[in-house]
């Protein structure tokens, strides 16, 4: 019975509501509903959870120790389950070392290709490097200076963990006296003990010469002694001179340069042998940057142009200013001159120092007046001595705000050692390779022509490359670039490379958990994605995805509709069953907006704006081809396109970050463009994005918007408070006073437990209340501070009904659709698209000035069509109080509404990072190029 269904019964998981649940197994299933009514607390929390503790709980105990254990959920039984496999969208890795090529291991499959059918070049003058034999060996030995003295190596062991006792052995019996270990001498009669897990390398003294012509013959012996104990790698030592790699596998004739035998570790910039030497394989440095010591060049330094720690100019007779004062006298420039206007050599000074010249310098404080001469270091210097030198992170971390990424200078950011860069498949080295798009990947391995040998060799490499850049193909990724970082990915690029690497595993019977796999993705491409989920379920899996988008749901075979509201009004199930059935259903929002009986209206006309523009010329930054942009002030305003056609690169790369420097002072370095203008109409840029609210369970929806301040005064104000003396820092649960100090107002004590997940429990003494026994003896209309952060932002608004300035605020929570949520509920318990809504409710709790730019990235992130309508709505709000919005969007209900539509495109990736369209949405429908106005078309003409 239980093997063609999952049957759970009893879910109570977070707001769920004792739910039974019967769905088929080998389906293809969406989960929908109001952001916020059990959703991923049904797919996630309950079956994934459960899934993935049955099969840790049947490893050894020694086993589990190592692996994320996962509480049991709230449930009492769940009967067919098979093991799952989440694919989420919080799993991109900020290891800079992390890439697409290494995530997907497509990447190590290169190495393979490149170390088997690669050919090796000189780094030098680029010609291709042949096997060296014996004779040409000794003829470069002897080309060095006579009288030099030398020891001949053979390197038996490079790179290599254990404590090679075998080696050592093997090259005593042999007759061999001196041993080289880890570039230190030692005697084979003496006992050498290594390390056993650090790498090590080995190198027997098979002999030392000086170097003189007779000594030919007696070189030849030596070096094939060498050879045959190292597989044909010789090392020639020069004592007092440079070590010499010499190979009977690869050197250039003219220049000498050795390349060992070609190995794949040899193309792994995570592996010493690969990385580049200088910057380990990561391509970039972080070095200080003139253009966030000085951001205003507008300035001059007496008004504050420069703005490095510890080189503001201030007050008389501190450091910064006797320094400043010194170089100005000497160098006849005035302090008052903008820093643009400065000559290049007082720049060249105050940035880099002196360099050992010596400079008068007078400081005058409270002790009196002092005179000396000495060189200054130059504030780029001193801020790199003082970040390698610090023992302070809290100093680091100050000076990493001056700080931003260059390339290598030494592999101008490829990451690789010259030698590996000089190795070509195809005339492409493996970094140029890897920078090119999915796409163009593809294409150059349909265009390689390989010889009959190399095919015999390649083809089994070169068919697991293909599959796997086909599957990136296939869930819309073609316009990714294998060498881009993991950290710069959106999380549904993530989900969705995760995905594609599970297609590739083919595995059988597994049951497969999504979260909003359609993140990002443009119409266009959505049918990629649903043939991608189709495919899996067809080889026999079970497909459970948590999605809002309309494509997706008609495509399912079976839909579970969760609701009916958000929060304490949701939990339960308000529809099970097909498409079709569900559209019929009249009590299921999701139902009434895929039927049309409720929809997002398109407004009754498009605002024009106040006749201001914000424009941006020149953006190059990534794939964006040296476009201009214009955007109407006082409008709402979208900038789409597909998947990577440059709208991030555009808006939160320049328009952000430059808008942030200029108005907010924000230590930030915006991307590549020439000219901005427009700037003296706006008076401040709010990003609102779906970062969490705060990283720990004290904060809160009531502590971000301020809300609780409010309310805390209000306590304070109580009779019982101002007889026992109590001001508002006695309702904080933060700071000493009024709080459980058993919990320190946690309100939860953690208790470690072994082999098992971590418990929390309710704090003993405060019974999970967070406050002493004295404050919650204070009340206000018979309620404690803690009953009020219970409350709901709906009871609250009912119940500060009388108290305008906490009315407001929390009526701002209601309006954004957040009346489910808790006053005090943990940060950590939001989701990303209620913490952005809640950052726009405190927005809108605020003062508008008519000039502020709001920008939004793909705001609809995890949002019902029925909490889209409320958000459009708020963002139409902010716009009719005179400010901008910006919003990168793919939702087309939010695209429909907007006053004005930014196109890039066509394609992503280096076909993309053009402006197809820019106008109305009606205008953009009108554009046959633009495929988000073919989609619009449709919409409009409903």
């Amino acid at each position: 019975m239980g093997k063609n269904k999952i049957t759970i019964r009893g879910a109570r998981e977070h707001n769920l509501k004792n739910i039974d649940l019967e769905i088929p197994r080998d389906q293809f299933i969406v989960f929908t509903g109001l952001s916020g009514s059990g959703k991923s607390s049904l797919a996630f929390d309950t079956i994934y959870a459960d899934g993935q503790r049955r099969y840790v709980e049947s490893l050894s105990s020694y086993a589990r120790q190592f692996l994320g254990q996962m509480e049991k959920p709230d449930v009492d039984d769940i009967e067919g389950l098979s093991p799952a496999i989440s694919i989420d969208q919080k799993t991109t890795s900020k290891n800079p070392r992390s890439t697409v090529g290494t995530v997907t291991e497509i990447y190590d499959y290169l190495r393979l290709l490149y170390a088997r059918i690669g050919i090796p070049h000189c780094p030098v003058c680029g010609r291709e490097i042949k096997q060296q034999t014996v004779d040409q060996i000794v003829d470069q030995v002897l080309s060095l200076p006579e009288g030099s003295k030398t020891q001949i190596l053979a390197p038996v062991v490079r790179g290599r963990k254990g404590e090679h006792v075998k080696e050592f052995e093997a090259a005593r019996k042999s007759g061999f006296v001196r041993v080289r270990v880890d570039g230190n001498l030692y005697d084979l009669s003496e006992t050498i003990q290594l390390e056993k897990n650090k790498k090590h390398n080995i190198e027997i003294v098979v002999d030392r010469l000086v170097i003189k012509p007779e000594i030919k013959s007696r070189l030849t012996d030596s070096l094939e002694i060498a050879s045959n104990l190292s597989g044909g790698l010789v090392i020639i030592d020069v004592i007092g001179g440079e070590e010499i790699l010499f190979s009977q596998n690869y050197a250039c004739p003219e220049h000498g340069v050795s390349i060992e035998e070609l190995s794949p570790r040899m193309f792994s910039f995570n592996n010493p042998y690969g990385a580049c030497e200088k910057c380990t394989g990561i391509g970039t440095f972080m070095e200080v940057d003139p253009d966030l010591i000085i951001p205003n060049k507008d300035l001059s330094i007496a008004q504050g142009a420069i703005k490095a720690s510890g080189w503001s100019f201030g007050d008389k007779g501190t450091i910064a200013n006797m320094y400043f004062e010194g170089l100005s006298k000497h160098y006849g420039f005035s302090l008052d001159t903008p820093f643009k206007d400065l000559p290049k050599k007082a720049v060249d000074v105050i940035l880099y120092g002196t360099k050992g010249e010596k400079i008068k310098m007078t400081r005058t404080n409270d002790y009196g007046t002092g005179s000396y001469n000495a060189p200054f270091e130059g504030i780029i210097n001193n801020l790199e001595r003082r970040y390698k030198e610090s023992n302070s992170e809290y100093s680091k971390e100050e000076i990493a705000n001056y700080m931003s990424s260059v390339n290598c200078p030494s592999c101008h950011g490829k990451r690789l050692k010259k030698q590996a860069l000089a190795v070509t498949v195809g005339d492409e080295n493996i970094t140029d390779l890897t920078n090119l798009s999915i796409n163009g990947m593809l294409d150059f391995l349909d265009r390689l022509e390989l010889s009959e040998r190399d095919h015999m060799i390649a083809d089994a490499v070169l068919k697991e490359i293909r599959e796997r850049l086909e599957f990136l193909r296939s869930v819309g990724l073609d316009y990714l670039t294998l060498s881009r970082a993991s950290g710069t990915l959106s999380g549904g690029e993530s989900q969705r490379i995760r995905l594609a690497t599970q297609i590739g595993s083919s595995l059988v019977g597994v049951l497969y958990i999504l979260d909003e796999p359609s993140i990002g993705l443009h119409q266009r491409d959505n049918d990629k994605l649903i043939a991608t989920l189709k495919h899996l379920r067809d080889i026999g899996n079970t497909l459970i995805v948590v999605e809002h988008d309309e494509d997706t749901m008609r495509a399912a075979d079976y839909i579970v509709d969760i609701g009916p509201g958000p929060g304490i009004h949701g939990g339960k199930v308000v529809f099970s069953g097909t498409v079709d059935d569900l559209i019929a259903c009249e009590d299921s929002v999701t139902g009434q907006y895929l039927s049309g009986r409720r929809k997002v209206e398109l407004p009754s006309s498009r605002r024009e704006g106040n006749g201001k523009f914000l424009t941006v010329k020149g953006c190059a930054e990534n794939n964006l081809k040296n476009i201009d942009v214009s955007i109407p002030l006082g409008t709402f305003t979208c900038v789409t396109g597909v998947s990577g056609s440059g709208k991030s690169s555009l808006v939160n790369s320049i328009l952000y970050k430059y808008l942030a420097a200029k108005l907010n002072r924000a230590r930030l370095k915006a991307g590549k463009f020439s000219e901005m203008l427009g700037l003296e109409y706006l008076d401040k840029v709010i990003d609102i994005d779906q970062s969490p609210i705060g990283r720990t369970p004290r904060s809160n929806p009531g502590t971000y918007t301020g809300v609780f301040n409010d309310i805390r005064e209000i306590f304070a104000q109580t009779a019982d408070a101002k007889m026992r003396g109590y001001s508002a820092g006695r309702f904080s649960f933060n700071v000493r006073g009024g709080r459980c100090e058993a919990c320190q107002g946690d309100g939860i004590v953690k208790i470690e437990m072994h082999f098992l997940p971590d418990i929390f429990v309710p704090c003993e003494v405060c019974k999970g209340q967070r406050y002493n026994r004295e404050t919650l003896e204070v009340k206000y209309k018979g309620k404690t501070i803690h009953d009020v952060l219970e409350m709901t932002v709906e009871e609250g608004m009912t119940f500060f009904e009388n108290l305008p300035k906490i009315h407001r605020k929390l009526a701002t929570l209601f309006d954004v659709g957040l009346g489910y949520v808790k006053i005090g509920q943990p940060a950590t318990t939001l989701s990303g698209g209620e913490a952005q809504r809640v950052k726009l409710a405190t927005e809108l709790s605020k003062r508008s000035t008519g000039k502020t730019i709001y920008i939004l990235d793909e705001p609809t992130t995890g949002l019902h069509t029925a909490d889209v309508h409320n958000l459009i709505q708020v963002l139409q709000k902010l716009v009719d109080s005179g400010n901008t919005v910006l919003v990168i969007e793919h939702n087309l209900d939010v695209i429909k509404t907007a006053d004005y539509l930014i196109d890039l495109g066509p394609e992503g990736g280096d076909k993309g990072g053009t402006v197809v369209a820019a106008g109305t949405p009606e205008q953009i429908a009108a554009c046959k190029e633009s495929y988000t106005g073919q989609y619009l078309e449709k919409l409009l003409t409903k």
